[in-house]
């Protein structure tokens, strides 16, 4: 496998947008970088494949700003490149819930590790999984006992979770979803709807994959790329639906 594929995203305040948006289009067509990178007032999410050498020199640029010293990627590999283009977008959410009451910077809501989720599991601990992805993603594969609400959208999250009975909010509740973004947002709406013990697990489905492989997980992750679906391993599957070339926040 040849091609480096990376998902990251940072929530951080950011003004001069067009400015921003410039330097990055340039740095990543310089480096021959394909993929979806967006940019909004609360930050930055990017999903981005290349060779490893360009990747990487690409992050050294992003990181020079710092902004996004600290910026959390994840990494895995495909055979070829999975993404038709690169697109770098200005938008007003870098993961749309249209509810802009609800800031991550603000009032982030606990993380939860991989490895502490696994022992949870394992230790048999009463815990409620909430799956925060599309009902798409969750068909094709999700942990095991999992609670989802049935999503066409992560902008229906809000609405969605008004029907969840009124006991669960004493319960310690984990959110998750593929890389960790949607639950940076999920997860604190919950806590301002009245539920006392939320966690989001910490990097996503891709970071438990590279920590704890596939225990307690059933079925593969769905990714919104060319390579469709990745094992626990990070591996293509070989999976098709005909969504990869569509993309969403992870």
């Amino acid at each position: 496998m040849q091609i480096l594929n990376i998902a990251a995203y940072r929530f951080v305040a950011l003004d001069h947008l067009p400015q921003l948006r410039a330097a990055f289009k340039a740095r990543c067509e310089e480096l021959a970088l394909k993929g979806t990178f967006l940019l909004a007032g609360e930050g930055i999410n990017l999903f981005l494949a290349g060779a490893a050498s360009d990747i990487e020199a690409f992050l050294e640029m992003l990181r020079s700003d710092a902004r996004f010293a600290s910026i959390e990627v994840k990494r895995s590999w495909s055979a070829g490149q999975p993404f038709n283009r690169l697109l770098v977008k200005i938008k007003r959410e870098i993961v749309s819930m249209q509810r802009p009451e609800i800031n991550p910077c603000e009032t982030p809501a606990p993380r939860l590790g991989p490895r502490e989720l696994k022992r949870w599991l394992e230790q048999g601990r009463a815990v409620v999984l909430l799956d925060t992805r599309n009902q798409f993603e969750v068909d094709l594969g999700t942990f095991e006992n999992t609670l989802s609400l049935g999503l066409k959208s992560f902008s229906d999250f809000p609405r969605a979770t008004q029907v969840l009975p009124d006991e669960l909010k004493d319960k310690p509740v984990v959110t998750f979803c593929t890389g960790g973004i949607r639950c940076e947002k999920a997860a604190p709406w919950l806590l301002s709807q009245g539920f006392r013990e939320v966690y989001q697990l910490e990097g996503g489905i891709l970071n438990y994959f590279e920590q704890c492989g596939g225990a307690h997980f059933r079925g593969e992750c769905f990714v919104f790329d060319q390579r469709v679906a990745l094992d626990a391993g990070l591996r293509q599957t070989g999976t098709a639906t005909g969504r990869g070339a569509s993309h969403e926040s992870g």
